[in-house]
């Protein structure tokens, strides 16, 4: 059982989210399969209500895999029919529904992706929401600097969009997505109310007491979440794999760019937190950035047309 670190209770927010920092066993889906099932199984026993679920990049294989992508890469259809039967089978046949999202590599008509998947778990129970695939996004920036090399291995996505959920409007990126404020700024004028990004950043620049990239993933979120006025949930592996560190320390910003949950630096834990979408109605009518946005969008988009005409 891995430890559980609960933020501060706070009254009257809306959606429990639980956030698994994972060191996944590098290339082993069934193994990563069977410890998620673990994390199920262990959410039930403590017996506290949990909405989401989010779990890192990867987290089904590791990240590493360079050659080994292809034996790792499952069909989204697969990754659900697979979570589907492991949740019901660890929880039995009256578990509550669940969503969860996750990173995995993808296979896709022949070819392979960096993806991540929301998906809702559990058995039908009457409403109107149904377990099942929600949404699949697929990793649009492929990093091919200093230890990365995406670019061999897999294939980009061409979309980045906003989706529905039984609890309101969402967005996923995965790591490098969220460098580019192009993608976080798309997700916020389709209305998305929180954004999970799944990460799997190694440690580096050690000039301080954190390495560097803990520090500049904070500041990232807390600037998406200020300019946007939206909840960001950043989830990141942690363990090493091939010699290379992953640093943990996921993190959770409100509507108002401020951190409610730090992560321990590069150890597994659950961690708990809780959001409340009226923060979102507050932050906005205090900073109406994102209003301001899309007043300017036509002319925003004029000036992007005649970019892309060179």
């Amino acid at each position: 059982m891995v430890q559980v670190i609960r933020d501060e209770e706070i009254e009257s927010r809306q959606l429990r989210v639980v956030i698994a920092q994972f060191h996944p066993k590098k290339g082993d889906y069934a193994t990563n399969l069977e410890r998620i099932g673990d994390i199920f199984e262990q959410l039930g026993e403590e017996g506290r209500p949990v909405d989401v679920l989010a779990l890192p990049e990867t987290a089904t294989s590791g990240y590493f895999l360079e050659g080994g992508v292809r034996e790792a890469a499952r069909r989204q259809e697969q990754l659900f029919a697979d979570l589907q039967a492991l949740y019901l089978g660890r929880r039995g046949s009256g578990a509550p529904l669940l969503d969860i999202t996750l990173g995995y590599y993808e296979e896709y008509r022949g070819g392979f992706y960096n993806s991540a998947l929301y998906a809702t778990l559990g058995q039908p129970n009457g409403g109107n929401w149904q377990p099942g695939i929600v949404h699949n996004h697929r990793k649009f920036f492929l990093p091919t600097y200093g230890v990365f090399d995406e670019e061999r291995f897999v294939n980009r996505g061409r979309r980045v969009q906003a989706f529905e959920t039984r609890f309101g409007r969402m967005g996923m990126l995965i790591c490098e997505d969220t460098w580019h404020s192009i993608t976080s700024t798309i997700l916020a004028l389709q209305g998305a109310q929180v954004i999970f990004i799944g990460n799997a950043s190694p440690a580096r620049q050690f000039a301080t007491d954190e390495p560097g990239n803990v520090t500049r993933w904070r500041e990232l979120v807390k600037a998406i979440s200020d300019e946007h006025n939206l909840f960001v949930v950043l989830t990141n592996l942690c363990g090493f794999e091939g010699g290379k560190g992953f640093i943990g320390a996921s993190v959770v910003t409100n509507p108002f760019g401020e951190v409610i949950l730090n992560g321990p630096l590069a150890r597994e834990c659950l961690l708990r937190t809780e959001l409340n979408f009226e923060d979102i109605v507050v932050a906005r009518g205090e900073n109406p950035l994102l209003a301001d946005l899309e007043t300017g969008l036509p002319d925003l988009l004029s000036e992007l047309q005649s970019i892309g005409r060179g």
